[in-house]
């Protein structure tokens, strides 16, 4: 009874995902949902995401954090739509959740949409919420060994960005054998290597969400959020 009951609720969940999806995908925005564990660095590449691509592309932010709006105060700081949400405790958002917050995002004058997961390696991998694109950061002091503790998030996800590597030099992190790791569990990542503090890396970073979202435009992209939540 148990598992019914579980496998109805990840149902329910996933028919909302789906319904932000084409809510998405109607108004034209390429969602991108960021994940990392606490600290990685989600917060800081969004701001610095948005102070690079603000003359080009219209971007819009949700929040997520068990409590304050720290982070939304940041964002908002950049003269965006921001939404906050908090989970009161839960270790992830879902597609409730966001179908909250897409009520007050202003979609129809935003192309990029942002949205910073709760910190968390495991279960934001588990709740789709209906985005086109999901990433996930990894810093450099977190080590290089998380890809076998959390398979599933490296494993579904559309991009893997190794944050704070100038940071490098005084760890163990072996961002070769990484690189090799992740490509082995998932071909279709792309794997991004930046630092906010020097900003290495920053451009092929932003080049390859610029790509995405063109692609999105011209109709290649709209069907995203394909994890598995079994």
């Amino acid at each position: 009874m148990k598992i019914t009951v579980l496998q109805n609720i990840m149902n329910a969940n996933d028919q909302l995902a789906e319904r932000n999806l084409a809510i998405l995908n109607r108004n034209g925005v390429l969602a991108v949902n960021v994940m990392s564990s606490p600290g990685a660095g989600k917060t800081t590449l969004i701001l610095e995401t948005i102070r690079r691509l603000r003359n080009r592309v219209r971007i819009g932010v949700i929040e997520a954090d068990v409590a304050s709006t720290i982070d939304a105060d940041k964002i908002a700081l950049e003269s965006v739509p921001v939404v906050q949400i908090n989970t009161g405790g839960q270790c992830h958002i879902d597609a409730n959740m966001v179908s909250n917050a897409l009520e007050r995002i202003p979609l129809k004058d935003i192309q990029l949409l942002l949205i910073e997961n709760v910190g968390n390696l495991i279960c934001p991998a588990d709740f789709k919420i209906g985005v086109q694109k999901n990433i996930m950061l990894l810093s450099v002091p977190e080590g290089d060994d998380k890809p076998f503790k959390y398979p599933l998030m490296f494993t579904t996800v559309d991009a893997v960005i190794v944050s704070k590597i100038d940071y490098l030099p005084l760890s163990d992190f072996n961002l070769d054998q990484f690189r090799q790791t992740v490509e082995g569990m998932n071909r279709k990542a792309r794997i991004f290597s930046l630092s906010a503090r020097t900003g290495e890396g920053f451009e092929a970073w932003v080049s390859w969400l610029e790509s995405v979202l063109k692609d999105f435009s011209g109709g290649k992209g709209s069907g995203g959020d394909q994890r598995k939540t079994d």
